[in-house]
C-alpha cells in the first residue's frame, strides 16, 4: 500500500491498481484530504487540476499522433509544460495553446526540441519523481503537500508555495537524489510557513 501512496503522490494514477468499491471511496477522500492540507486555496487546487486536463487536451487535439510528447503540470494557476517537440514553431505553438486556457497566468515552457522520451526513460522518470517525493516524507523538514515534483528525462522540477529554507531543502533533498540530473525551481516563496 506504501508504494500506491507513493506512484499517487507521484502523480502516477494507481486507480486500475485498485479494485472494489473501497478503494475508490478512499482515492476520493485521500484526494479532499490533500486538498485539505495542501497550501493554495481549495479553488486554486481545484483549478489546478482543470487547468492540467484542459491544457493536455488541447495540445493531444492539435498534435495528434506520436511525434509529441508533452506534460503539463500546474500550480497556483501557472503551468510547467516539459517534454519534447520536433521544432521550435512546434514549441512556440504547444505554450500559446497553454497560455489561452482560461485562468492560466503564466506558462513555463521546459519542452526540448528532439524525438520523444522512450518508455524506458519515462518509467524512470516516473519513479525518479517518487523516489524525490519519498525522500520528502522521510526528511520531515516541511510538508509534502507544499511541493509538486515532476520528473523529464532525469531533471526533476519543483513547483509549490515555499519558505525560501523549505524550497533549499527540497532541492537539496532532490538533486542529492540518485539518478536526477538537474533540478529546476519554479516556487512562489512566501515569508512563513502557515
Amino acid at each position: 500500500m506504501r508504494k500506491l501512496l507513493m506512484l499517487a503522490l507521484a502523480g502516477v494514477t494507481v486507480l486500475p491498481l485498485l479494485q472494489g468499491c473501497v478503494p475508490l471511496i478512499a482515492a476520493g477522500a485521500g484526494a479532499g484530504t490533500m486538498m485539505a492540507v495542501d497550501r493554495r486555496s481549495s479553488g486554486a487546487y481545484i483549478d489546478d487540476k482543470e487547468i492540467e486536463l484542459r491544457v493536455a487536451n488541447d495540445i493531444d487535439t492539435a498534435f495528434p499522433g506520436d511525434y509529441v510528447h508533452v506534460d503539463v503540470m500546474s500550480f497556483n494557476r501557472a503551468v510547467l509544460l516539459t517534454g519534447e517537440v520536433p521544432d521550435e514553431q512546434t514549441k512556440q505553438k504547444v505554450a500559446d495553446i497553454a497560455q489561452r486556457v482560461m485562468d492560466v497566468t503564466k506558462v513555463y515552457n521546459e519542452i526540448r526540441i528532439g524525438p520523444p522520451t522512450t518508455l524506458t526513460i519515462r518509467t524512470s522518470d516516473a519513479y525518479l519523481s517518487t523516489a524525490v517525493k519519498t525522500r520528502f516524507l522521510d526528511a520531515k523538514l516541511f510538508p509534502v503537500s507544499a511541493v509538486k515534483v515532476t520528473t523529464e528525462d532525469g531533471v526533476v522540477y519543483l513547483m509549490g508555495f515555499v519558505t525560501q529554507q523549505e524550497g533549499d531543502d527540497a532541492a537539496k533533498i532532490a538533486s542529492t537524489t540518485s539518478g536526477v540530473v538537474s533540478v529546476v525551481k519554479l516556487f512562489e516563496y512566501i515569508s512563513k510557513a502557515p
